[in-house]
């Protein structure tokens, strides 16, 4: 438990900061299993659509530092690659 002023501060501002984090982690989780559906109904266009507004709100997570750089650059790498494999 918080004993100094500050800590207790630190504690509400972290409370607030994580409510934030939950729900753009949320947001992006709902934008990628967006393009998964359209990728698993073999809609080659409704998944482009879906990446492309997939991709600013994943470069706005990594900006934002919910996500490592890293990882949303592999996730979109994968996500475009399989998008492209439809028209095989």
């Amino acid at each position: 438990m918080a004993n100094t002023s500050s800590a207790k501060k630190m504690v509400r501002k972290i409370e607030r900061r994580t409510a934030v984090n939950k729900a753009r982690r949320s947001r992006v989780r709902t934008y990628l299993r967006k393009v998964e559906e359209a990728i698993a109904s073999g809609d080659k266009n409704t998944a482009e659509a879906a990446l492309k507004v997939a991709q600013p709100e994943l470069h706005r997570a990594v900006s934002k530092g919910i996500f490592h750089k890293n990882t949303i650059a592999r996730k979109l790498s994968r996500l475009s690659a399989r998008v492209k494999a439809l028209a095989a």
